[in-house]
Formats: structure tokens, C-alpha cells, sequence
């Protein structure tokens, strides 16, 4: 199954809305993917942006934006706590920042990830 690429001005969208928030920008799938203390936390996959949020705040952002749905890159196998934003949510600066900031608090709060160590090569 081949994926296709997330078009340049969402990459670009992504990347300065990340400015605001103290993360490390790494690949994940293919795609740009943020990490808070080595959790993931933000990220593109094809022409969706995700995010990993709070239970409580999920259910209320989708009373709001009901196009909210869950992260599955693998259809049927949804991501727990992460979300595909609708671009209604994404696209307006304000709501975004506030609802990014929440999502970064939340990433904060996790037990931090130690990185794994590398496998070495076979020969």
C-alpha cells in the first residue's frame, strides 16, 4: 500500500504552528511527527494533521467539530488518544493555538519515553 505525500503548505502549516510549543520534530510514518518527552504528539499523515489530546478534551472539541475523528493509519486500527483535526479546527489561528497548547500540557503530564537503544546491524 503506497501512501501519499502531505502537500507542502500543510507540511508548511504544521511546521509554524510548532514554533509555539517546545517540541523535537522527527519523521513518523514518512511524515513530520512532534514529540514531548519522547511521546509523540502532533503530526501529519497524508493530508490529515493529528494530535494527541486529553479524553475530556476530545469529547468536547467534537460537540464542536463533529468531523473530529479518531487516528488510524491503519484502517481499523485507531491510535489511542490521538485525532484527525477537521480543517474548520486547524485553520483558525486562535482556536488552533488554544487547542495545541491544551494538547502540549496533556503530552507534559505523560510518563516520559526513554528512547529505545538501537539494534546493531547484521552483518
Amino acid at each position: 500500500m503506497k501512501w501519499a505525500k502531505a502537500p507542502d503548505e500543510l507540511k508548511a502549516l504544521i511546521d509554524e504552528l510548532m514554533k509555539a510549543v517546545d517540541c523535537q520534530k522527527r519523521p513518523m510514518f514518512g511524515y513530520p511527527a512532534f514529540f514531548i518527552n519522547g511521546n509523540m504528539f502532533a503530526g501529519l499523515f497524508e493530508d490529515k494533521l493529528f494530535l494527541r489530546l486529553a479524553p475530556d478534551r476530545a469529547s468536547s472539541l467534537k460537540a464542536r467539530f463533529p468531523d473530529i475523528a479518531s487516528f488510524e493509519p491503519m484502517k481499523g486500527r485507531p491510535m489511542k488518544s490521538y485525532f484527525v483535526l477537521p480543517k474548520a479546527l486547524y485553520t483558525d489561528a486562535g482556536q488552533m493555538g488554544k487547542v495545541l497548547q491544551e494538547a502540549a500540557v496533556y503530552c507534559r503530564s505523560l510518563p516520559a519515553k526513554a528512547e529505545k537503544p538501537r539494534k546493531p546491524r547484521k552483518a
